[in-house]
């Protein structure tokens, strides 16, 4: 990204413009995922009460939609906050170990805990304990002579999701078949279908994250310009980066716990959005927010499309999007100097 599209001031009409595009965006995508499936759907036959057409939309399709969006959303937001929050251009929940304890948290708790324990709340609460105690991890470790290294981040957090791949793995060669599964599907990512009642809770706690991380906005472009300079402005860099690391892994946790991971979610779109819209977080907050979803909609969409009436893993998708921009983003020389 250019300084001069750093620079650009955010005003109302940005703003407006930006978040419009944005939301129409993931409302394109969502009417997408609603209309590909293994069953053509009639929407004429929905509004006329057919029921086997409403089935096909509102206990299929629609939960799988609104989940996918959910998860999009979470992901991308918090990838937007932690770029700033460790001054990372290269920081996204998958990347630097926040996604890879969460799984490693959920796969333990289906893995060992009673199947009577195991349940809807159960698995997320594991998660998110997993999701805090690796961000808070890595990021400790991440400092070297008393400051924090964003590339040593990036390489602790590799490590870190290659050594909770190998539990994982483990844990899966110890339990029964039918657990077994379980945890392959946490490993591939996948969007599922779930009940109403769960998805209201996984969006109370998505929005209610999302709240926290848009109220300290301002203080987050304030710390991408460094810590000294931050606290001279008035800002507790300490406190913003515990409320993103717990906002992030409240996030992460409850798309892991449904969801497995998905990876580059979280790095590709606040990017992307970034070059378009410039880098102030009141903005690219709520931007990637609403462009995420769009985004794993859509990636689901290819997903049940590609190979139909089959479905491919909607990780693998992503991973396929974001493994070559990730190199991309590497390969840039201005990369290491770039604020964000």
């Amino acid at each position: 990204m250019t300084r001069g599209r750093r620079a650009r001031r955010l005003t109302q009409a940005r703003l407006t413009v930006g978040l419009a595009a944005c939301v129409v965006a993931m409302l394109a995508a969502m009417a997408v995922g609603l209309l590909i499936g293994s069953v053509p759907l009639d929407f004429s036959a929905v509004w006329a009460g057919d029921g086997g057409a409403r089935t096909i939309l509102f206990d299929l399709r629609l939960p799988r939609v609104l989940l996918a969006a959910m998860a999009g959303a979470a992901l991308a937001a918090s990838g937007a906050a932690l770029q700033p929050t460790l001054r990372n251009p290269l920081a996204s929940p998958e990347i630097i170990g926040v996604s890879g304890g969460a799984a490693l948290a959920a796969v333990a708790s289906i893995a060992l805990l009673p199947a009577t324990t195991v349940s809807h709340i159960a698995v997320p609460v594991f998660s998110f304990a997993g999701a805090a105690a690796s961000s808070v991890l890595v990021y400790r470790l991440a400092h070297v002579h008393g400051r924090l290294d964003p590339y040593t981040q990036v390489l602790l957090g590799v490590i870190f999701n290659t050594f909770a791949a190998a539990l994982i793995l483990l844990l899966s060669a110890i339990v029964d078949l039918q657990r077994s599964h379980s945890i392959v599907f946490w490993m591939m990512g996948g969007i599922a279908i779930e009940p109403y009642s769960l998805l209201a809770v996984v969006a109370a706690a998505v929005l209610g994250a999302v709240a926290v991380l848009l109220r300290d906005a301002h203080s987050l472009n304030l710390l991408s310009l460094g810590d000294e300079t931050a606290r001279s402005l008035g800002v507790d860099a300490d406190g913003v980066r515990r409320r993103v690391f717990m906002a992030s892994a409240l996030l992460v946790g409850a798309v892991v716990s449904l969801c497995g991971i998905i990876t580059f979610a979280g790095l590709v779109v606040p990017h992307v959005l970034r070059r378009l819209l410039g880098s102030d977080c009141r903005l690219l907050l709520p931007a990637s927010f609403f462009g995420g979803a769009a985004f794993l909609v859509a990636c689901d969409a290819l997903a049940r499309w590609v190979s139909a009436p089959a479905e491919l893993p909607v990780g693998a998708i992503t991973a396929l999007a974001g493994a070559p921009f990730f190199v991309y983003l590497l390969r840039r020389r201005p990369l290491r100097e770039e604020a964000l």
